[in-house]
């Protein structure tokens, strides 16, 4: 009898982590894979340097299929969608767009999403929406949406299994789609999206991203999107992978789910004082907590910190003033573009001003940092 071996006793698991409609064309291309939010997804293809720089002078595309995907529909759609964002939705126009987040009764974040507002059905004129969420939060998100809505007759769906999304970002990426595109990518202003046809078929397309430069959101079906993939990769468009996008999206100083933001923060906190509407807005979950920070102030404020030398301060590392810790890095990396070494933090808000020195304590050692003006890289492209 052949001698039994232990991959015979024990033989190995199928992955529990969900992959994307491209995870075979990632891999082909040699994609370094790993965990993410339950997802099998690509840190990197040939290199994070090359594919941030080619985001930043170019163009690079990004596999996002794992974002949650929700279709809503309804009358008075906007109006029955506000007590849930502190955004004022009544300002958009069909094609528009508005980042935003979800409260709970506290005024923290339960996430952050994008509100898509498009052309209203024709036949019945009920208003329509395309949210995009964080892979992560997708279940809780979707309970929580539907949970607010239940009786109030808008149609809720859940399209993320449906749907591919692919990033394309960079100065040149309205280059390379357009030639796919039935219509014209220069009517699309910053936040802006429409529904076309791309190769052919129904898409949606959005001048939106995550990475400081312009660029476009498509969302199509999977067999359109693997086409699309390949079309890009045959016409130049350089492969890139969750590393590039964290790099690229800390320098714009764009806040990550999680890590800079969560249940525990408010927008006023986070410097998201933008997309808080108090003024032309009536309730919505949190509302009072965030009135009363605007009036007392905020005890924490998110800021940007500069290292002064080339040491990395990275997620959940100490910060010290006067020698004790006053808060801790949310996220950090050393900038390809600026070749400097950067970071998140919450610190206490009278601490929060631009040039005040403060430490970070990096395997024992302490190293000094100053706080910066966000972000910490502008994009000349950006529309």
């Amino acid at each position: 009898m052949a001698k039994s071996t232990e991959k015979e006793h024990h033989p190995k698991q199928p992955s529990q982590l969900a992959r994307t409609p491209l995870y075979d064309l990632s891999l082909e291309l040699k994609a370094r894979m790993v965990p993410f939010s339950g997802w099998e997804m690509a840190v990197q293809y040939g290199g994070i340097g090359s594919e941030h720089q080619s985001v930043r002078s170019r163009a690079g595309m990004f596999d996002i299929s794992h974002m949650g995907k929700f279709g809503l529909r309804g009358k008075q759609l906007r109006e029955k969608f506000q007590p849930l964002v502190p955004s004022d939705l009544s300002r958009l126009q069909p094609g528009q767009a508005q980042y935003t987040v979800l409260l709970n009764a506290k005024g923290c974040i339960l996430d952050d999403i994008i509100f898509y507002y498009q052309e209203p059905e024709a036949t019945t004129s009920e208003e329509r929406a395309v949210i995009i969420v964080n892979a992560a939060t997708r279940i809780r998100d979707r309970a929580w949406i539907a949970a607010h809505l239940e009786l109030s007759g808008v149609s809720f769906t859940d399209i993320s299994q449906d749907q591919v999304l692919i990033a394309v970002q960079g100065p040149e990426a309205v280059n390379y789609i357009q030639p796919l595109v039935e219509d014209n990518l220069a009517q699309i202003k910053a936040f802006g999206h429409l529904e076309t046809t791309l190769l052919g078929k129904p898409s949606f397309i959005a001048r939106t991203g995550y990475t400081g430069e312009d660029g476009f959101e498509i969302m199509v079906d999977p067999e359109t999107g693997k086409e699309l993939w390949q079309k890009l990769l045959a016409a130049g468009v350089l492969p890139c992978g969750l590393g590039a996008r964290d790099t690229l999206r800390l320098e714009a100083a764009m806040a990550l789910y999680g890590q800079d933001i969560d249940y525990t923060t408010t927008p006023l906190e986070a410097g998201l004082v933008w997309v808080v509407h108090l003024d032309t807005k009536g309730y919505f979950i949190g509302r009072e907590v965030l009135e009363q920070q605007k009036v007392n102030g905020v005890s924490k404020r998110l800021v940007g910190l500069e290292m002064q030398g080339r040491h990395i301060a990275r997620h959940g590392y100490p910060i010290i003033f006067e020698n004790e810790i006053v808060g801790e890095v949310t996220s950090g990396t050393l900038s390809p573009t600026l070749n400097r070494a950067i970071a998140l933090a919450y610190v206490p808000a009278k601490l929060a001003k631009i040039g005040q020195q403060l430490e970070i304590e990096i395997r024992g050692k302490n190293y000094p940092a100053s706080v910066v003006k966000k972000p910490f890289y502008r994009s000349p492209n950006r529309l």
